[in-house]
């Protein structure tokens, strides 16, 4: 996505929407929006626009509010306890996010997610509705609308699973009253996102190889209407979407876990990472927070990072429920080489625990401006535990259950799963090859709240930095911003935050 985002910075504050104004008596034209017949009226017009619509994808992966929301929400990975992150482990966030506003943070915060994406659901929505009209090469066309398309439906599957019941937005606003939108029921979204991806997957987008980098394939088009659907509880759509991107043979699984990571294997990567948040190393240009977050304090560790600031660890019990042959652990470790070729114990990992653990999915131990590591949104292992779930939701732990989970066993140098097991057995074994393969990627906080076992599990992850974890059922979703809900006379918070 190197060419995509050069000139999203610019071009985002130009076409950007208000979403969500303050009122005002005023029927005013939002002329920070580009609908007038200047624009998109050539081929140029409409790759910009694009271009725009692409600019909340990289605001949600810069801070990255895309993973770390989740992440620090989990039972996985915790953050060091400063700048406000540690409200939401604590879920001690509240309708203002005001200790995130307090600490500058709200870049890694719910707030964050619900801004960004409805500005590229705007963006989305100019492109849908003037492109048409552009004079340019037919072909394109399609594919740019297709594009648009796409990502709209991913700013509303974002929203709805972060926050439940959502606005959904499909024209563009060109005036005040447009922007504001009373919030439509769960179902009505996952409708329109499945609409959406219709209209995606009926654009011509290529496949893979032939695509861009950071342009969705019309296999990640799949993906996410596979992903879309297990989140619905659309079993039999969520199967049958997954199978489409499995059977298509776009894809593979690496043979090494450790290179779907590697700074410098990030184009071989491709096979299997499909859609990814994409950095480009440059002033300016793309960055993100994981390489920073993710490494030793103090930039201790040359492998990591060339700078590194020890704000986030996984958990000890997390570490420990691994297979030791488990090639996933090696993403994990419990010591590091220091810049002296010093091994430092794990108690010495960092002051404000004798068990932090390490996390190596983003190492970058050579950029010195931005960072490399892309961070992933869509790989190949998802859809084959989505199609696992989906296919023992329907039909019970079949014989093709174990055929999609035990690939990815397989690659991460594991047995088969045990034949035999019940059906909420083998769900609950596809959750917990899920929290092995996806960690730090923004997943896990999804499994539980999607199916309801937060409740239960959250208050057992739990270590000397934080002793107790108090969730409730209202933290099954975020609340919507309280400024979002000032703004709009007919936006509602969500019932359990009222």
């Amino acid at each position: 996505m190197k060419t995509i985002f050069k000139r999203t910075t610019c071009l985002s504050g130009m076409i950007a929407a208000s979403m969500l104004l303050g009122s005002c008596e005023l029927d005013e034209t939002i002329y920070s929006s580009i609908y007038t017949e200047a624009f998109y009226k050539t081929a140029a017009d409409a790759e910009k626009g694009l271009i725009g619509a692409y600019g909340a994808l990289k605001s949600l992966g810069a801070a990255p509010a895309l993973t770390l929301v989740a992440d620090f929400s989990d039972d996985l990975t915790y953050p060091r306890g400063v700048v406000g992150r540690n409200t939401l482990t604590l879920f001690t966030y509240d309708v203002n996010y005001t200790t995130q506003k307090s600490n500058a943070r709200v870049n890694e915060s719910p707030q964050h997610i619900w801004a960004a994406s409805y500005n590229g659901i705007e963006n989305a929505n100019w492109v849908i509705a003037k492109v048409p009209d552009a004079s340019m090469d037919e072909t394109r066309k399609k594919q740019i609308i297709g594009e648009a398309y796409f990502l709209r439906a991913f700013y509303h599957w974002f929203l709805t699973k972060n926050f439940g019941d959502i606005v959904i937005k499909i024209t563009p606003s060109y005036t005040e009253a447009e922007a504001i939108t009373a919030k439509s029921p769960k179902a009505d979204v996952y409708k329109q996102i499945y609409s959406d991806l219709d209209q995606a997957l009926a654009a011509g987008l290529l496949s893979y190889p032939a695509v861009d980098k950071g342009r969705p394939s019309k296999e990640v088009v799949n993906a996410l209407y596979a992903k879309a659907a297990l989140y619905n509880e659309d079993y039999a759509k969520a199967l049958e979407k997954a199978k489409e991107v499995i059977n298509s043979n776009k894809y593979a699984l690496m043979a090494e876990v450790k290179d779907v990571y590697r700074y410098d294997m990030e184009d071989a990567a491709r096979i299997e990472n499909m859609w990814a948040y994409e950095v480009d190393p440059i002033s300016p240009g793309n960055s993100h927070q994981l390489v920073g977050l993710c490494g030793p304090p103090g930039s201790a560790a040359p492998a990591y990072a060339k700078t590194s600031y020890g704000s986030m660890f996984a958990y000890q019990a997390f570490f420990d429920s691994f297979d030791p042959k488990d090639k996933r652990r090696t993403l994990l470790d419990t010591n590091y080489i220091d810049k002296n070729g010093k091994v430092i114990a794990q108690k010495n990992i960092t002051p404000i625990t004798p068990q932090g653990v390490l996390i190596k999915k983003y190492q970058d131990p050579v950029s010195t401006i931005g960072f490399i590591p892309n961070i992933p949104i869509f790989r190949l292992p998802d859809m084959y535990l989505i199609a696992a779930e989906a296919e023992a939701r329907l039909n019970g732990a079949t014989a093709i259950a174990y055929g999609f989970i035990n690939p990815v066993r397989k690659r991460a140098g594991l047995a088969d799963l045990p034949i035999g097991l019940t059906k909420d057995a083998f769900i609950d074994a596809v959750l917990q090859e899920r929290a092995w393969e996806f960690f730090a990627e923004g997943d896990r906080w999804y499994d539980l709240s999607r199916t309801d076992k937060f409740l239960t599990v959250i208050p057992k992850a739990v270590n000397s930095v934080y002793p107790v974890r108090n969730v409730q059922p209202k933290n099954k979703y975020f609340p919507i911003p309280q400024d979002e809900i000032n703004a709009n006379p007919k936006l509602e918070q969500n019932p359990d935050w009222k």
